[in-house]
């Protein structure tokens, strides 16, 4: 299987605290991975780093057989064109009406006209599952799972090979959560995505995800399905899967 995304000891320093020392993990074509790990253990600043956006200290990251950090600008620019991302916050311009936030991609890094992109844009987002009169809207009127989807759309704009999601459940009621864990996996399999998130929405783990990668002092602790994982002798790890059992344990209680 061709490797879509591939760390190798990478280390990292933030305002000198050691934030990753010799990270290895890697993502091969058409897997859904998500990244999960306790507070502080770097995940987002992980994820910056593998979109180019922070360098790390030493080590190498590459993406498509091409390492982010040595390519010339045209070429980062060129895979960057390869792969979408959806932040936590959804990043949304507020002044923009929804179509041209889907659009914005479109207009940047596509020659097209202007009225040929905002229908692309439209299609985004029937795609992402919303209505046709959503496109008009500012991002202020709609709801917190309506947002999620339009920058989900607006990841999706130029037709990525990979999509990176920073925490896509957060903030969302179980219902919207769980329908966004659907729409993730759906558009994953019919559109043959590559996947890579970051979670700890535990429900997102054992519905949608083909393998979990837990970050750990710097490094990868382990690597595989959550059954594998539950294997693993770690504290952090054995409170984070005791918290979905009691968790349902209090739902079939009540």
């Amino acid at each position: 299987m061709e490797t879509v995304i591939a760390v190798e000891n990478v280390a990292t320093v933030l305002g000198g605290h050691e934030i990753h020392r010799g990270l290895d993990l890697h993502v091969t074509r058409g897997e859904v991975v998500a990244l999960i790990g306790g507070s502080g253990t770097g995940k987002s600043v992980l994820l910056r780093e593998i979109i180019g956006l922070l360098r790390p200290q030493s080590g190498r990251i590459m993406l498509f057989g091409q390492s982010v950090w040595d390519v010339a600008p045209e070429q980062m620019n060129a895979l960057r064109r390869r792969f979408g991302v959806l932040f936590q916050d959804g990043a949304l311009f507020s002044s923009l009406s929804v179509e041209d936030n889907v659009a914005a991609p479109l207009f940047e890094h596509t020659a097209l006209p202007r009225a040929t992109c905002r229908r692309l844009a439209r299609l985004k987002l029937a795609l992402a599952g919303l209505p046709a009169d959503v496109a008009r809207k500012r991002p202020s009127e709609l709801s917190g799972g309506m947002r999620k989807r339009v920058a989900l759309a607006r990841a999706l704009a130029l037709d990525p090979e990979l999509l990176f999601l920073d925490e896509p459940t957060s903030g969302l009621d179980p219902i919207s959560g769980r329908a966004f864990d659907h729409l993730i996996r759906l558009l994953a399999d019919s559109l043959g995505l590559t996947v890579f998130l970051i979670t700890h929405d535990l429900d997102t783990l054992f519905s949608i995800i083909d393998r979990v990668i837990v970050l750990s002092a710097g490094r990868v602790l382990g690597s595989g399905t959550v059954d594998e994982l539950k294997n693993i002798d770690d504290p952090w790890l054995r409170d984070y899967f005791a918290a979905r059992a009691s968790g349902r344990e209090s739902a079939h209680g009540n």
